[in-house]
């Protein structure tokens, strides 16, 4: 991809979304040289560099609105009773994580479930805002170029699964991002790029003394990259020329901060009961957002060591339907009747609650975290591992900073100032220079369902069917091309098969591409194999019948899997695609 004079990064999180960019001229003076935006939120005018990852469409689902001002519109028509025709989402990213398939006809259901979108049309919609934000902005500083001067960069977590970033990729096209100007960079590489590049000033070192050299030659890190929804692990070595190469794959979970959002929510529900709290939350929708936007704030300040009471802001509609519920009693009596909540004392708009119950509500995230994080550096390849890098908004979390640097003895714990724009600044940097990260490990053993030669006394004889030649051949049979675990080059081909038309008219050749945790899976029917799209390889002459095989190589250690084929009669290259989203 040739070099462009303006790269824009877009950042599509679970909670917040934003954008950064920067021209090459100024990446040439300084690669932390770039432009953000601050967003302002509510009659406080909160200001913060991202916005909340929420879109609210009119009944005739035209796009109204995104983010902070999304939320005070929503909220502005529940006042005044006119929502319910509208369609809200919020916090709707993590559907592309736990979909086991992605289609392109799935839909999305709204924030109060009563209606739904085509998913594709809601993820569009945001991108197609971001990037036009982004075009004004710039063009209110001055930076002004042509559509293919520009490279879009679109983040996306490094667990996701193929169809997951193609879907992405298909939203970006759909919001108008030219397929040609766009990378697809994932979240903890961009993270280790942007921190590789800060000077130690910038930083956080638990334990580092003052001339601390960090991210020199020979540096293995762990990149813990928390962000709202997920947890993207990743562990890198950097190189003598400061790339960095990908030792350990890319793995985690769905740990993130909204884990933590949903411990209160059950905290609430607890102390005022499930149905009250369910009316509170579809009746007094603009409350409700308050309540998010305080809750959000609050979580990144509570501390372990701490004693006391933890206060929380909420609603006061809250408390005077819990008093109405319970005929006027003494809101503190009734919730007292509940031993486990005895200490806890609610005035007003102030609920405070112990420490140890407020640091409960991060128990299950922070404990999955670190059973991981100490599970990783079990694994041989990722001894002498000296620094913990954290990223991503959670990351500005104390609590789950002190039990990372607790949990894990030995490496320096570093934390970047606003952890939570790394994401977003390391991808305008790779954008300049798309060859940081020199090798990848493979996260699945992924290969092709072919029909082979029949192995007598090996393969299932169910799986036997007669060839196009009249040979002996199995069906389901799983043709490898990279290994689970295996390091991968930037742009390589890891292997190269060639196959072959299975009837005389057929104008190309299909071949489902299948993932496994397996390292060596026989069959494609396997429980660990999970089919992930659909190769194309065109072979439009069919003059040829029989006769006509195409070499095809895929390409791994990019972000996504590439294809190309050769056919072998004329020597020429085919057209080739990978497809993931129907």
């Amino acid at each position: 991809m040739p070099d462009h004079p303006l790269v824009v990064a877009l950042d599509f999180g679970t909670t917040n979304s934003g954008y950064a960019f920067s021209t090459k001229h100024d990446y040439s003076i300084s690669p932390l040289s770039m432009s953000a935006v601050s967003w302002g939120a509510g009659t406080a005018r909160l200001q913060s560099q991202k916005t909340p990852t929420c879109i609210l469409f009119d009944k005739n689902k035209t796009f109204d609105s995104f983010g902070y001002k999304a939320e005070d519109k929503y909220s502005d028509l529940s006042l005044d009773e006119e929502h319910d025709d509208w369609y809200f989402f919020r916090r709707f990213k993590m559907e592309l994580y736990n979909r086991g398939n992605i289609d392109g006809g799935f839909e999305l259901k709204t924030q109060d479930g009563k209606k739904s979108m085509k998913a594709i049309d809601v993820f569009a919609a945001s991108i197609k805002y971001l990037k036009d934000h982004c075009l004004e902005t710039a063009k209110k500083q001055g930076v002004s170029f042509l559509d293919e001067e520009i490279l879009w960069i679109l983040t996306v977590p490094a667990i996701w699964t193929e169809p997951g970033k193609q879907f992405m990729k298909k939203a970006a096209e759909k919001a108008g991002l030219p397929s040609k100007h766009l990378r697809l960079v994932l979240e903890p590489e961009a993270a280790a790029i942007f921190c590789t590049n800060l000077p130690i000033d910038r930083m956080s070192v638990e334990g580092s003394g003052s001339k601390l050299t960090v991210f020199q030659k020979g540096t293995k890190f762990l990149v813990l990259d928390a962000g709202g929804g997920t947890i993207d692990l990743t562990v890198l070595e950097v190189q003598k020329d400061g790339d960095l190469r990908e030792v350990h794959r890319a793995n985690g979970g769905d740990w993130g901060g909204t884990v933590v959002d949903r411990e209160f929510e059950e905290l609430l529900k607890d102390i005022v009961g499930k149905d009250l709290f369910q009316k509170f939350k579809e009746e007094n929708i603009s409350d409700v957002m308050n309540l998010y936007r305080n809750f959000e704030l609050k979580k990144r300040s509570i501390k372990q060591n701490e004693e006391g009471l933890v206060t929380f802001t909420i609603p006061p509609i809250l408390q005077r339907l819990f008093q109405k519920k319970n005929k006027g009693g003494d809101t503190n009596a009734l919730i007292a009747s509940n031993k486990k909540y005895a200490d806890v004392i609610w005035q007003t708009d102030k609920l405070r609650i112990p420490n140890t119950l407020a640091k409960s509500l991060f128990a299950k995230s922070i404990d999955a975290i670190i059973s991981h994080v100490k599970d990783l550096f079990s694994k041989p390849e990722v001894k002498g591992t000296s620094i913990i890098l954290m990223v991503g908004g959670y990351s500005e979390c104390i609590l789950l900073q002190d039990a990372v640097k607790s949990a894990i003895k030995g490496p320096k714990v570093i934390v970047p100032l606003d952890a939570g724009l790394s994401i977003l600044k390391g991808a305008v940097i790779n954008g300049h220079a798309p060859r940081i990260i020199t090798t990848r490990i493979c996260r699945f053993t992924y290969g092709v369902a072919c029909n082979r030669k029949f192995r007598e006394g090996k393969d299932k004889e169910e799986y036997r069917v007669r060839g196009a030649r009249g040979d002996s051949r199995c069906v389901n049979g799983f043709k490898i091309y990279a290994q689970k675990g295996t390091p991968v080059e930037l742009g390589s081909s890891v292997q190269k098969f060639t196959f072959h038309v299975s009837s005389p008219t057929e104008t190309g050749i299909d071949l489902p591409v299948y993932a496994s945790d397996d390292l060596n899976p026989d069959y494609v029917t396997n429980e660990t194999c999970q089919r992930i799209g659909m190769l194309r390889i065109e072979m439009p002459d069919t003059s040829r019948g029989l006769c006509r095989e195409a070499e095809v190589k895929m390409i791994f250690g990019g972000t996504e899997i590439e294809v190309e084929a050769v056919d072998l009669e004329t020597k020429k290259e085919t057209k080739a695609s990978f497809s993931c989203v129907a």
